[in-house]
């Protein structure tokens, strides 16, 4: 039994179900309102000068999301979430 992919990086993150963050995004249409927000794409998002500097405060930011969109997201989920943008476009190590 193959299992799901799993974060590595910051220890906020070891753990987190990769699989799940990406299926998250996707549902939640997350590219699709950060593209609202700042145009183009959305990834003019990721690492505003200040305010995203570590991996505490990215997946803060991703629980203010869950909080303001009301997307009721467990912990776990935020983490996932966090992880995956982690991954993909932050890449803090501590």
């Amino acid at each position: 039994m193959q299992r799901p992919a799993q974060a590595q990086g910051p220890a906020i993150f070891q753990g987190a179900d990769l699989q799940l963050g990406e299926e998250l995004i996707k549902q939640h249409r997350c590219a699709q309102c950060h593209a609202e927000k700042v145009g183009g794409d959305g990834s003019a998002i990721y690492r505003p000068l200040g305010v995203i500097s570590n991996a505490g405060l990215l997946r803060g930011m991703v629980e203010q999301c869950n909080s303001t969109l009301n997307f009721q997201m467990f912990p776990e989920e935020v983490t996932a979430v966090a992880a995956v943008l982690n991954r993909d476009h932050y890449h803090f190590n501590d």
